[in-house]
């Protein structure tokens, strides 16, 4: 576990781009490739632009969740070169938890529409969308794919798409909607980080339930949890998280999201309702 001045992006990119190499030329000629757009979506009545992007991969590829798991990466878009855009917030659909080779990771078979919202910095006019991406997608091997990507998300266009509502709708449940009556977390340090214990009064989702930990900060290595419902029906889990300088560090209780994947449904859990020293 001793990932000290690596960062989780780059290990990733690293491993990604070494499974590459190992492929022999005729056989990266048959590669299939992803097939990638922007959805240009709508204005909705707010003011807010609603778009998507689109990945479609050929039978038994995938791409990746937010939070991949180990082995893979996220998408991540530098829209930096756009116009009119000042802040952009995606909306996860519920991923999948996805086994293979004794690897467990999180994201999309066959296709992924990942709505994204847009706040433009003038608004009612048209906003110039134009962003540079950075995806894994694997089968049996990993491949980094990059695009450019451009699309012009107009003002006068109202209409919802009905591709870009079944994936907003495909989203997590709340805490509320979840029934989660409680979250409370207990901090422990480790020589190199910390390790954060999670234990969530809430209804089974799945027999099989996975619990993803996030932080705000994406230097931070998040480990795999471990952990099961125990006798009272808690699900009590527990993760290591490293920083870049692996040393212990403090965590406030809203540092930390909790995800519960199982049976096609996820349950978002923002932050602990309390974090206290381990005992």
């Amino acid at each position: 576990m001793k990932m000290t001045q690596i960062s989780l992006r780059a290990l990733l990119c690293t491993a990604l781009t070494a499974a590459l190499t190992t492929v022999s030329a005729p056989a990266l000629a048959e590669l299939p490739k992803a097939e990638i757009n922007v959805l240009p979506g709508w204005r909705m009545e707010n003011g807010q632009h609603m778009a998507a992007l689109h990945v479609v991969l050929e039978p038994g590829w995938k791409t990746y969740w937010r939070a991949p798991g180990d082995g893979g990466i996220p998408p991540e878009m530098d829209w930096t070169g756009s116009e009119n855009l000042e802040t952009l917030d995606y909306h996860w659909p519920v991923p999948e938890v996805i086994e293979a080779g004794g690897i467990a990771t999180i994201g999309y078979r066959y296709e992924m529409v990942l709505p994204f919202e847009v706040t433009p910095e003038v608004a009612g006019e048209d906003v110039r969308f134009s962003a540079d991406l950075l995806l894994g997608i694997c089968e049996n091997i990993c491949v980094p794919v990059s695009d450019t990507l451009s699309a012009d998300f107009r003002a006068d266009v109202t209409t919802p798409a009905p591709v870009i509502l079944g994936a907003l709708e495909n989203r997590p449940d709340t805490r509320r909607e979840a029934g989660v009556v409680s979250v409370t977390c207990a901090q422990e340090d480790l020589s190199d980080g910390i390790r954060v214990h999670a234990t969530l009064d809430m209804p089974r989702l799945a027999e099989a339930e996975t619990v993803v930990f996030e932080t705000a900060d994406r230097e931070i290595w998040v480990s795999e949890t471990m952990g099961a419902r125990d006798d009272a029906g808690r699900l009590a889990v527990h993760a290591d998280l490293v920083p870049p300088d692996a040393k212990p560090f403090d965590m406030a209780a809203d540092d930390l999201r909790i995800t519960v994947i199982g049976a096609g449904r996820a349950v978002d859990v923002p932050g602990c309702d309390t974090l206290v020293p381990a005992k």
